[in-house]
């Protein structure tokens, strides 16, 4: 039984579930982000686990394919490295849980920081949206909505 899910387990069906799986949550951060199943699954350390179990998993199979994981390192050297590496299935799996994972994060912390700054739900859902397909253009649109509300600024939180 073990084998036929490992065989079920491919890169692709990974991809697939992960990037279907992650919309529930994104949904609950933006239609009900102060109800208990979204703390309980979205802003606790249920999710982050699940997908570095994931991620865990696909360094698993990057290492019993025999490709070369340490090679990932030369990624940081330049930007030829960096395509190189993405033309490997794992590795491209790899950075793409790492973009799902973090950006859910992301918008958890939103979601939960506009609901402390008392910022409407309308505004924070731009951000959240944004955040979703552009990560770091959701944050700071997000920022300058949290500077007009919390009428404050500051470089660290």
């Amino acid at each position: 039984m073990l084998i036929q899910f490992q065989n079920f387990l491919t890169f692709e069906n990974i991809y697939l579930w992960t990037n279907f799986g992650v919309l529930p949550f994104w949904l609950m951060l933006i239609f009900i982000p102060n109800s208990k199943i979204t703390r309980i699954f979205v802003n606790s350390i249920i999710l982050p686990l699940i997908l570095s179990s994931i991620y865990c998993y696909i360094i698993y199979q990057t290492i019993l394919l025999d490709e070369p994981v340490v090679e990932i390192f030369k990624q940081y050297l330049d930007l030829d490295s960096l395509y190189t590496k993405f033309t490997t299935e794992s590795l491209l799996l790899l950075f793409w849980i790492h973009y799902v994972t973090l950006n859910l994060f992301l918008g958890s912390w939103i979601s939960r920081d506009g609901v402390k700054y008392s910022i409407p739900r309308g505004l924070v859902l731009i951000p959240l949206i944004l955040v979703y397909f552009m990560g770091p253009v959701g944050l700071v649109l997000y920022w300058l909505i949290r500077i007009f509300y919390a009428k404050k600024i500051e470089f660290h939180d």
